[in-house]
């Protein structure tokens, strides 16, 4: 499973951006998909997951209400669209795939910058 992300960019507080994550190679495989995010200096946490059959969405705390996430199977695509932005959403994005062969195994993209400006 090969994993692209892109989409963030600068953005002034209160503005919004759309994430995208490219999926190929092992789409059968994927359980899950989900954006997590590391700022400088901080581990990296969970924002938000989707079944990869079901759709459907979990957030955490922080974006709930702001963030969405969404996939189009037909793409293999996943999206998280990201509403009111904060200073405090400012990070490194990486789109994550939980895949299910003999065991389960997480996939990561590389990262895409988001920056929030106040």
């Amino acid at each position: 499973v090969q994993l692209q992300a892109s989409g963030g960019g600068v953005v002034q507080a209160g503005g919004s951006l759309r994430l995208s994550c490219a999926v190929s190679g092992g789409t059968s495989r994927i359980l899950q998909m989900g954006w997590f995010r590391q700022a400088p200096g901080k581990e990296r946490e969970f924002v938000a997951s989707v079944s990869w059959a079901r759709g459907g969405g979990e957030y955490a705390d922080t974006v709930k209400g702001r963030f969405t996430i969404s996939r189009d199977n037909a793409k293999n695509t996943v999206y998280l669209q990201m509403y009111s932005l904060k200073p405090e959403d400012t990070a490194v994005y990486y789109c994550n795939a939980r895949s299910r062969w003999a065991s389960l195994v997480n996939y990561w993209g590389q990262g895409t910058q988001v920056t929030v400006s106040s």
